[in-house]
């Protein structure tokens, strides 16, 4: 089959345009006509329900792999497919230049303003813990593999095996996990089960000098909790692409602390993002031409 693909909303980019052209497909204009619809906003899903009553049953691709807005819409009367895993390159790239920049001290050097003591410590051999085991916690593995630390992964599925951890634990386990890590990363998705899981507790059972990273969503972590453990010294510090609120508001005390990082949501930027989603678009369109799956299936059930 040649399948007929509708991209929403708005006016659909070139670069989305020959994705599905390249796939084998032909771009259409109404839903009604449409074997899978590729809807372009990451972040809004108004239009959408419109669009999913005039064309019953047509498998819906998102662009992120947070899927959180369109959770409501979401449900077994159609295949959902998202982002899953297409930016895992990109952002695993920054959650580890954030953990070189935490072991090595660069967050104090940069606001210095005079020479100092020398301080840092090597990621080299150090204990990670990764909470979550999808792709961009597989990408960051195979980038720390150079370094051979001491990995631990955190997951709803514990019973996966997963390349070069030495342990994988469930996340009732997460308080044990984090004892004796230098550095804790988070990659997992929000749900409901997720929110908030990083709180005081968690953060208490971490070391004193151990760095939190997130690459996940500002959500997972209690923010008052991480700013209290920061000040007080409780974790040796954190770097965060994402924060909760985000955008992250002028004046925050996040800003100020001496041993934070922030990055504005820039684990995969605009420009990084286009050929990455486009790759996806055309392979899901090569896959509804072939009768196959398309790749990034949400689970209604899980949430992503």
């Amino acid at each position: 089959m040649t399948p007929r693909v509708l991209i929403a909303p708005g006016e659909v980019p070139v670069g989305a345009r020959d994705a599905v052209v390249a796939g084998g497909g032909v771009v259409v204009d109404r839903p009604e006509d449409a074997d899978l619809i590729v809807w372009m906003t990451p972040t809004d899903p108004s239009g959408l329900p419109e669009l999913l009553a005039a064309a019953p049953g047509v498998p819906v691709q998102l662009p992120w792999a947070g899927v959180e807005p369109f959770l409501p819409l979401i449900g077994p009367d159609r295949p959902w497919a998202c982002g899953k895993g297409v930016y895992a390159p990109p952002v695993a790239e920054l959650a580890l230049a954030m953990l070189l920049a935490g072991f090595r001290d660069l967050v104090a050097y940069g606001r210095r303003t005079a020479w100092s003591d020398r301080t840092g410590r090597n990621l080299h051999g150090a204990r990670v813990v990764l909470v979550g085991g999808g792709g961009i916690s597989e990408e960051l593995a195979r980038l720390l593999a150079p370094f051979a630390p001491r990995l631990t992964v955190v997951r709803r599925d514990a019973d996966r095996p997963f390349p070069g951890a030495e342990r994988v634990l469930p996340t009732s386990a997460l308080h044990d996990a984090v004892a004796d890590a230098d550095a804790v990363v988070l990659t997992l998705a929000l749900t409901d089960a997720t929110r908030g899981l990083i709180d005081a507790d968690v953060l208490a059972a971490m070391r004193s000098d151990a760095w939190l990273v997130n690459v996940a969503r500002g959500g997972v972590v209690v923010t008052d909790d991480l700013v209290a453990a920061l000040r007080d010294g409780t974790i040796g510090g954190a770097a965060l692409d994402v924060t909760d609120p985000e955008p992250l508001p002028e004046g925050h005390p996040l800003w100020s602390l001496p041993n934070c990082l922030i990055t504005p949501h820039a684990g995969s930027t605009l420009a990084m993002n286009a050929p990455l989603i486009a790759a996806r678009t055309r392979a899901n369109v090569a896959r509804l031409a072939a009768g196959q799956p398309l790749i990034g299936l949400v689970d209604p059930t899980a949430g992503y």
